[in-house]
């Protein structure tokens, strides 16, 4: 089968669905089909994928790569890459990540469009939270998460630190509600430490608030790390931290957390809790008190993390790469019937 899939953000550029573009590419390589990917982002420091990019191409190029696939893939609706499909017959799937789940309001001629097109084409959603948002069926498929890369390697291995976060320092990603849960949690006579790996525009405001609560001595703000450098990372703590304020639509990274062998706390709106299932616990959005609550249960029952990370290996399994790209196989394969 000849795959074309379309991922407007991609390597060299950092995040989720860069990530997922990446893993089921080479997954749909390894097992046996040809694969070629569309991509907005600019060259940078070219990793070596065993399939070709076309980045930014051209309305030439990219009729081109449509009239050579047998089933076109894009991860996340981009009109930009979509409407050409029209010249040529053949099937298309639209995987829906969330970003643009809210039904539209007033003249929102993109927003209108991209829920037209939905109601037209073959969806899927990859959590059943971002399935509800729209008028028509879609089929969930998760994320996967990199399994060959995040595991929790000896179980004898100290955990010298006790609670990570991992995120893009964003205010949607609600790194203040967790800064705001330490506070709470002094007054409870627990102090314990913070490692926040990331960058963004928001570093700055979360030093300073760390200054104000004087929390310094218990916050660390790591800088971005990636690969084996965030595996080796997570490994050295007990508890991963989500703290989202907005419904996340899913959470790979409660699923790299979980296979890490972090127990994972997070916010319980949106696609979150169907990534953390059974190995954490989690809190209403945006409720440090909440928050404050949950950590002091998992500090104060050193047992219950063991407890809650002992369903990982199956409840991770539905998230493998594999597993995850025969179901987009099956699905492509259903299409071209």
């Amino acid at each position: 089968m000849k795959i074309l899939i379309s991922s407007h953000a991609f390597a060299p550029s950092i995040g989720g669905i860069e990530t997922v573009s990446a893993l089921l590419a080479q997954e749909f390589v390894r097992l046996g089909h040809e694969v070629m990917l569309l991509t907005q982002t600019p060259a940078g420091d070219e990793l070596d994928y065993p399939f070709p990019v076309l980045r930014r191409p051209s309305l030439g190029a990219l009729l081109r790569a449509l009239r050579w696939c047998d089933v076109y893939w894009q991860n996340n609706l981009s009109l930009r890459t979509l409407w050409p499909a029209v010249f040529f017959p053949r099937p298309v799937v639209i995987t829906h990540q969330g970003s643009y789940c809210r039904q539209p309001a007033g003249f929102d001629f993109v927003q209108r469009m991209k829920h037209f097109v939905i109601r037209r084409a073959s969806s899927v959603a990859i959590s059943q939270a971002v399935a509800g948002c729209f008028a028509m069926p879609s089929r969930v498929i998760p994320n996967p998460f990199d399994a060959r890369l995040f595991h929790p390697g000896s179980p004898t291995d100290d955990r010298p630190n006790e609670l990570i976060f991992v995120g893009r320092l964003v205010s949607e990603k609600g790194l203040d509600v967790l800064l705001d849960a330490l506070q709470q949690l002094q007054a409870k006579g627990l102090f314990p430490s913070l490692t926040i790996v990331g960058a963004g525009p928001e570093l700055a405001a979360a030093q300073e608030k760390a200054r104000e609560l004087k929390l310094n001595n218990q916050v660390t703000f790591a800088g971005a790390k990636q690969g084996a450098d965030l595996v080796t990372t997570l490994r050295a703590h007990k508890i991963l931290v989500v703290p989202s304020r907005y419904e996340e639509p899913f959470g790979v990274v409660a699923l790299e957390g979980i296979a890490a062998g972090c127990a994972v706390i997070g916010s319980r709106g949106g696609g979150l809790p169907e990534a953390i299932g059974p190995c954490g616990l989690t809190f209403p959005n945006g409720d440090a008190t909440a928050l404050a609550t949950q950590i002091a249960q998992l500090l104060r029952e050193p047992n219950e993390r063991a407890h809650l990370l002992a369903g990982a290996a199956e409840h991770l399994a539905r998230y493998h790469p594999e597993v995850v790209a025969r179901e987009y196989l099956a699905l492509f394969e259903e299409q071209l019937r």
